[in-house]
């Protein structure tokens, strides 16, 4: 077997491994398995990823998480280290529901840090009542990187860290609490362009947004 050959095994299986010490063994070029499979499943509805779902990591996969970790202010090395995979959706080392808080947070941050508490959980619960819609993606981080859905996203402010009023805020979100009864969009009437969102009917208004369904 040639050198090359060996050292691209080698590579790959330690690419797939878990330490006795639990250490995750980060998904790149060369891996298999089902965190692949989500990987490219996730990244293909968000359009970064054209290629078959069948869970290796080729040079398909690479580039598309690159693209994905540009778009999100990630470091750009083609690798799924924990970072991407929470903003992707797939938490490692922490429970999905600490990923889906800092997540909301984020959102929060970008989109309502200038609110009243209340306005802040209303945007949070905004988030979650999408995830449970049957027209929106049934994961937050698939809610919140979903083409246009949030300015945040579009111009980097989901990259600013959140301060405690929005992490509590995300918290009290995922706790149940909806101060918009029930709503899925909402909108600055001050700014906003869409005659769409204009149309839609309103539940209520919270601050400088207007809640609706």
């Amino acid at each position: 077997m040639k050198i090359k050959t060996i050292l691209t095994a080698i590579a790959a299986a330690a690419a797939v491994t878990v330490s006795a010490a639990g250490v995750h063994a980060l998904s790149r070029s060369g891996s298999r398995g089902e965190e692949v499979t989500k990987i490219q499943s996730r990244l293909r509805d968000w359009g970064y990823y054209n290629g078959s779902v069948d869970g290796y990591y080729g040079s398909g996969t690479v580039s598309a998480v690159k693209q994905f970790q540009r778009d999100n202010g990630l470091t750009a090395d083609g690798v799924a280290g924990p970072a991407t995979l929470e903003a992707i959706g797939l938490p490692s080392g922490t429970s999905a529901r600490s990923s889906d808080r800092e997540l909301i947070a984020k959102v929060i941050s970008g989109e309502a840090r200038g609110e009243s508490y209340t306005g802040k959980v209303a945007v949070g619960a905004v988030i979650l009542n999408r995830v449970k819609h049957s027209s929106f993606p049934n994961t937050v981080a698939g809610v919140v990187y979903q083409d246009l859905a949030f300015t945040c996203v579009a111009d980097g402010q989901i990259n600013v860290a959140p301060n405690d009023d929005c992490s509590r805020a995300a918290q009290d979100a995922l706790n149940g609490w909806d101060p918009t009864g029930g709503a899925i969009y909402y909108y600055n009437p001050d700014t906003a362009t869409s005659k769409w969102i204009w149309s839609r009917p309103v539940i209520l208004r919270i601050g400088n947004h207007v809640f609706c369904k």
